[in-house]
């Protein structure tokens, strides 16, 4: 019987893990988020650093960019009072692009909401947006 135990916890252990796919839509959606999140909380740096080959950017370029996720959030402000919340819709894989489709809704203050697709990819072992 005691022989028998350390099997049966092993059996339970391989049963629980997600398969590769699994997994990776799992870990695309967790990214996608996150990085939405952090754009919500003003917080441009990392939601920069949430795509992919961002690292390596010259610094004019990443300016740039923080201006134009400061001047996105304030636009959508004027237009519904600004993005209330984000909640993940749907998860693809699209194995001939090779990267995975998170759906993200965008629910805005003036009830109003819009779906929008975050195209990820697989960058130095993290799930990225392209």
């Amino acid at each position: 019987m005691l022989l028998l135990l350390p099997l049966v916890a092993m059996a339970c252990t391989r049963k629980s893990e997600l398969p590769p796919e699994e997994a990776a839509k799992q870990a695309a959606q967790e990214s996608a988020f996150a990085s939405y999140e952090h754009l919500l909380s003003g917080h441009y740096e990392k939601f920069l650093e949430g795509r992919a080959g961002m690292d390596s950017i010259p610094a004019g370029y990443r300016e740039q960019l923080i201006a134009s996720y400061r001047q996105f959030m304030a636009q959508q402000e004027e237009a519904h009072q600004g993005i209330k919340s984000v909640v993940v819709n749907n998860v693809r894989i699209d194995s001939t692009l090779q990267l995975i489709q998170v759906f993200l809704i965008l629910n805005y203050a003036d009830s109003t909401h819009e779906e929008v697709v975050v195209p990820m990819v697989e960058y130095n072992g993290r799930w990225l947006m392209k």
